[in-house]
């Protein structure tokens, strides 16, 4: 006699939620794989994100093997797919520039970077004239950018192709989801309320995207000014404001970052703005990846996996956590035990 296939349940299409589901599916094509979410793709706080592969020096995991692990991971996993025939419908390119300062030479170093990326060295003297400005400290690197408008159609295409199904869903509580053997919490900033975790706290973030295709390298210099080029578009940045709570554009911000850019590189002045978004950063320390049973209003012992708390860095570590992700959903689904928590 046939048994049921588990039924696995992933919250959130961003590029958390995809990866997490995508990964899940091509593991185990035995299992019923659902993604439900209220917001997806162009929707989604991933859509705004430039993509680059460059994790802040304090990301975070549980551990710091961990944390290392989850990036090394997350890197190999991009750099499989630049390398493969799916680069350009993934969205996945290597991309080269720099990080320059003026007085912090700390923020030209990254221990996650140097020795993970084919290239990170110093800037040399003639390379720190490149842009203008009294730049003293700088480091050349090549990494990835991972874009998503073309990256998560790409993933959903793939997840579905394998039987994933998708489901447009507000999900207020996990009692919505008591049904499922196993629940996969990737609902990012969602998880604020969903959970009711108060260390996790918007970083508010604000960029142009603007058409400059002469732009071929990317750029960073003081104050979180930033200038990545992607494939249709370059991101000008940006902002990151704790604590803030304003998902609306603020016409202070586009000039203040508008006039960062524009120094650092001037010939964007000539670049056609396309549009400003804002968005909020669901940050975490540490990032959350870890089990937990939920008992539900009807008394149902609902298994939970949750990652969420990514930050800035949904995009660039996504791989990684999901794969540490899976392995959890596996124990899970093997029967190993986890601590029950309180009734919601």
């Amino acid at each position: 006699m046939m048994t049921e296939p588990k039924r696995v349940c992933v919250l959130g299409a961003g590029i958390v939620g995809m990866t997490t589901a995508l990964m899940l599916k091509e593991k185990h094509a035995e299992l019923d794989v659902t993604v439900i979410a209220d917001k997806f793709e162009q929707d989604t706080l991933s859509d705004v994100a430039a993509g680059i592969f460059r994790p802040s020096t304090s990301f975070k995991g549980p551990t710091p093997e961990i944390t290392k692990q989850w990036l090394v991971d997350a890197y190999h996993h991009y750099k499989a797919i630049q390398d493969s025939k799916e680069a350009a419908e993934a969205g996945v390119q290597e991309v080269s520039g720099y990080v320059l300062s003026s007085k912090f030479p700390e923020v030209t170093k990254n221990q996650f970077l140097e020795g993970l990326l084919p290239v990170y060295r110093p800037a040399d003297e003639l390379e720190l004239k490149i842009c203008p400005g009294n730049w003293k400290y700088g480091a050349f690197f090549t990494t990835l950018v991972i874009e998503s408008r073309y990256h998560l159609p790409w993933l959903r295409e793939k997840f579905e192709m394998l039987g994933g199904k998708i489901v447009k869903k507000t999900i207020d509580s996990f009692n919505d989801v008591y049904d499922y053997d196993l629940v996969m919490n990737c609902t990012g900033f969602g998880a604020k309320k969903l959970c009711l975790d108060h260390d996790l706290v918007p970083i508010r973030g604000q960029v142009f995207k603007v058409k400059a295709p002469w732009v071929k390298m990317f750029f960073y210099g003081d104050y979180d000014t930033y200038i990545i080029p992607g494939i249709d578009y370059v991101t000008l940045g940006g902002c990151r404001q704790y604590d803030s709570f304003k998902q609306e554009v603020d016409k202070y911000d586009s000039a203040s970052i508008w006039e960062r850019c524009v120094e650092l590189l001037p010939n964007l002045k000539s670049a056609e703005v396309i549009k400003e978004v804002a968005g909020l950063r669901p940050h975490r320390t540490p990032v959350r990846v870890e089990r937990e049973v939920i008992v539900t209003s009807g008394g149902k012992h609902l298994q939970v996996v949750h990652q969420y708390g990514h930050g800035g860095y949904g995009v660039t570590t996504a791989p990684g956590t999901a794969k540490y992700a899976v392995k959890l959903a596996e124990d899970v689904l093997g029967g190993h035990r986890s601590k029950v928590h309180a009734k919601l």
